[in-house]
């Protein structure tokens, strides 16, 4: 088969389409054709090479996958060659007390789909039957690889840990992200009131269309001071946060009293100074968020396809050009997701 690899750590120029082996279902598993395939940052940190993920090399990116069943291993029923379906990028034991809990984020065994394994750069990919759904007829393919990591961190920061609640006010980082943009519209969905931070007059417009009420300029406003003047001195109830460094005052300083403030990220570096006096003197609360749940990528799958939430594509790749589309990427100039066609 045809597939995106590198075989060494470095910039774009490292990434090479080429023919690898088609790999093989083993029992439980299933081949899954690929169709499309959605770019994220972790593709590009596991390009450069970070200590977090200890990859073995030539590797194939790409977390987020949809695609046709191919072909089934020993065991799989519920499937048929040509079923189109989508893949969970969350990987887990499914057997400890966290995952019967329903806690797979808290899994011993967690991992992430083009990370820990083999993803979805290529032709075809290999997925645990456990781990492919259904694709609605209302979901295109490209839709289906456009959603699955941004919409279940953006849902599990807001609803599933810092518990947003319908009236209550959110600050979203970066509204022409991946989860900036599912962040915007998931506060929305549930009844909050939603303001984002952006760079750019035309993202600015395109967050409004999503429901922002208030855009922040970052590159020429203060986000803090701002957030103020949007709220009448009270500060915002939740900020979400997946920047890091270059946001992180910014966001302690725009929380109300009682707010709690949820990362995902740092994409700006791993460490951020933090003012202990801030927290305990408003009593903030600080949350970690990794990835999300099966039972809230079901949500969200149902969400998608009845059209309640949107991922939004800004461009789509051939998959030879994912050397392209990962220069896209670190360009910062797009909003919403970056998509390989296969």
């Amino acid at each position: 088969m045809r597939a995106v690899v590198f075989l060494k750590h470095g910039g774009p120029e490292v990434l090479e389409y080429t023919e690898v082996p088609t790999p093989d279902p083993a029992p439980g598993e299933i081949l899954v054709k690929v169709r499309a395939c959605a770019l994220n940052h972790l593709d590009i940190w596991l390009r450069q090479g970070i200590p977090a993920y200890k990859i073995k090399l030539p590797h194939i990116s790409g977390c987020d996958a949809a695609g046709t069943v191919e072909r089934l291993g020993q065991g799989v029923s519920g499937f048929k060659p040509g079923d189109p379906v989508v893949l969970i990028p969350r990987l887990c034991c499914g057997a400890c007390d966290r995952c019967r809990a329903g806690e797979d984020t808290l899994c011993a065994d967690f991992g992430i789909r083009g990370a820990a394994t083999d993803g979805g750069y290529a032709e075809f990919t290999v997925a645990r039957a456990k781990d492919a759904f259904p694709l609605p007829k209302s979901i295109s393919f490209e839709q289906a690889a456009a959603f699955p990591l941004v919409f279940m961190t953006a849902w599990h920061m807001l609803i599933g840990r810092a518990k947003l609640q319908a009236g209550e006010t959110v600050l979203v980082h970066g509204a022409g992200s991946g989860v900036g943009h599912a962040g915007i519209q998931i506060a929305r969905h549930v009844g909050a009131r939603v303001f984002t931070t952006t760079g750019s007059a035309a993202k600015a417009a395109k967050a409004k269309e999503l429901g922002a009420e208030g855009v922040i300029d970052y590159s020429r406003e203060v986000i803090d001071q701002r957030i103020g003047e949007l709220t009448g001195g009270k500060g915002v109830n939740v900020v979400l946060d997946h920047i890091g460094p270059e946001t992180w005052e910014p966001s302690i300083k725009s929380l109300a009293k009682g707010g709690r403030l949820v990362t995902c990220g740092a994409t700006t570096g791993p460490q951020a100074a933090l003012d202990l006096r801030y927290v305990y003197s408003r009593q903030l609360s600080i949350l970690g968020s990794m990835m999300g749940t099966q039972a809230e990528f079901s949500e969200l799958l149902k969400l998608v396809g009845e059209g309640k939430l949107t991922p939004i594509i800004d461009t789509v790749y051939p998959l030879k050009d994912a050397r392209v589309a990962q220069e896209k990427m670190l360009s910062r100039a797009f909003f919403g997701k970056l998509i390989l066609s296969v």
